[in-house]
C-alpha cells in the first residue's frame, strides 16, 4: 500500500507525531513522508491512504494545511482512505475557566480537516485524532510519541484488504 503522511508544524511537535505514524507502519508499505507545503496535487493520485496532520491554531488547522486542503480538486480523494490528526494543548492543562470553556466549544484541528478529505471524496477510516503537548510551543506529552506509533497500528487494522 502506497501512503503519504504529511503534516504542518510550527515548534516540530506535530512533525515528531507524524514521524512517529509513519514508524508505526509495517515495513510492507511504501511509505511517502512529507510536509504539507511540498505536496503536489499530482501526488494525492498515486496513493490509497493519505494521513494529515496539523497544529491546531485558533482552533482549527494552520493556514498551510489549510491551502494544501483547499487545492485538492473535488474528487480528487476518491478511491482515497483518508486519516486526521493535530496536536493540541489538553483541555485540563488550561487553567483559565473561560479560556477552557472557548477551546472546548472552538475545537481542534482534526476534526475540520477530517471533514475537508471527505468532501474531497476520501473515505474517512478511523475518527480524527489529537496529540497533545504540555504549552504552545511544546514539548509533546509524555507517551503521545508511542500513541502515535500505536494509532498508526489501529489504522493499519481498519485498512480493507485489496
Amino acid at each position: 500500500m502506497k501512503i503519504l503522511i504529511t503534516y504542518d508544524s510550527f515548534f516540530g511537535n506535530t512533525q515528531k507525531i507524524a514521524k512517529a505514524i509513519k514508524d508505526g507502519f509495517g515495513s510492507s508499505h511504501s511509505i511517502i513522508f512529507e510536509n504539507v507545503s511540498n505536496i503536489k496535487n499530482e501526488q494525492l493520485t498515486v496513493v490509497d491512504l493519505l494521513i494529515v496532520g496539523s497544529p491546531t491554531r485558533g482552533f482549527r488547522p494552520s493556514p498551510n494545511t489549510s491551502s494544501f486542503l483547499k487545492k485538492i480538486t473535488i474528487k480528487g480523494l476518491v478511491n482515497t482512505k483518508v486519516a486526521a490528526f493535530d496536536t493540541r494543548l489538553h483541555l485540563d492543562s488550561i487553567k483559565k475557566s473561560a479560556l477552557k470553556f472557548i477551546v472546548d466549544t472552538g475545537g481542534y484541528a482534526a476534526k475540520p480537516i477530517a471533514k475537508q478529505l471527505i468532501r474531497k471524496g476520501g473515505e474517512l477510516i478511523v475518527p480524527p485524532e489529537g496529540f497533545f503537548v504540555t504549552g504552545e510551543e511544546g514539548p509533546l506529552k509524555e507517551d503521545e510519541i508511542e500513541r502515535a506509533k500505536n494509532w498508526a497500528v489501529f489504522i493499519e487494522k481498519n485498512l480493507k484488504p485489496e
